[in-house]
């Protein structure tokens, strides 16, 4: 059975950081995040993926206002890039489709 799921799609943006470096860690900022969620509001649903230009995070387990609050938390980390949005959809759709949700 579907299940809801939003989507938060980040510009896969490197970050100013010194040559050499993880070009990424907000993606680690982020996956932390995910993992210490421990409330009622809703949980990871699946590791973080690629999607063309977009890192994509997961998340499921709670209402649709939850899960987007969790997605605005996301999208306010330090080091996060500029442009991100969620997406509302389900568990069996494909991932990237949906209704798209600006969190600005």
């Amino acid at each position: 059975m579907a299940e809801l799921l939003v989507e938060i799609h980040v510009p896969l943006t490197p970050s100013d950081v010194p040559e050499g470096e993880y070009p990424f860690p907000w993606i680690d900022s982020a996956m932390e995040f995910l993992f210490e969620l421990d409330d009622s509001r809703g949980e990871m649903y699946d590791d973080g993926e690629e999607l063309g230009d977009e890192y994509l995070f997961f998340v499921h387990a709670g209402s649709e206002s939850d899960l987007l609050s969790i997605a605005r938390e996301i999208a306010r980390l330090p080091g996060m890039p500029l442009g991100v949005y969620a997406t509302v959809t389900d568990t069996e759709a494909d991932m990237g489709g949906g209704r798209r949700v600006d969190l600005d």
